[in-house]
């Protein structure tokens, strides 16, 4: 029978393995990225992010650019709720978002390394998707 002072040990070891870390990192990273990303369309500390929509998206919309932008922020501050309450569902959510806002960056123009850059992003949101996909498995501490 083990002590619970192996049991601790057994805990920590799990903790210490670099999935499990990975993991984490990714679930914090795709829970406040979205969260601070979507916060911003209604302040623009960081960018008017009004700028990023196609002209040819922005001749379909139904409504303002800006206005669309605040519906944008609502939609990712959700989708990061979700990462942070479900990650397995919210990183899939944030991978295929990710892959309009990249079509939306090419067909600006101009913005191919934010593009790229958001490439490198989907890849981490479609890790943390199998990784949390292990996790509810066992496959990785709790």
């Amino acid at each position: 029978m083990a002590t619970s002072a192996q049991r601790m040990g057994t805990a920590d070891t799990l903790r210490a393995h670099p999935a499990y870390q990975a993991y984490q990192i990714l679930h914090v990273g795709f829970t406040v990225a979205p969260l601070l990303a979507g916060l911003d369309k209604f302040f623009h500390f960081l960018v008017n992010w009004d700028m990023y929509v196609a002209p040819s998206i922005a001749r379909m919309l139904p409504m303002s650019v800006h206005g669309f932008m605040l519906l944008v922020g609502v939609i990712e501050v959700l989708a990061g709720v979700v990462v942070a309450i479900r990650p397995r569902i919210g990183a899939y959510v944030v991978a295929a978002w990710l892959a309009g806002i990249i079509l939306d960056l090419l067909l600006v123009g101009g913005y191919g390394d934010v593009a790229l850059r958001d490439f490198g992003l989907l890849l981490g949101a479609l890790s943390l998707g199998r990784l949390a996909t292990a996790k509810e498995r066992g496959q990785l501490p709790s």
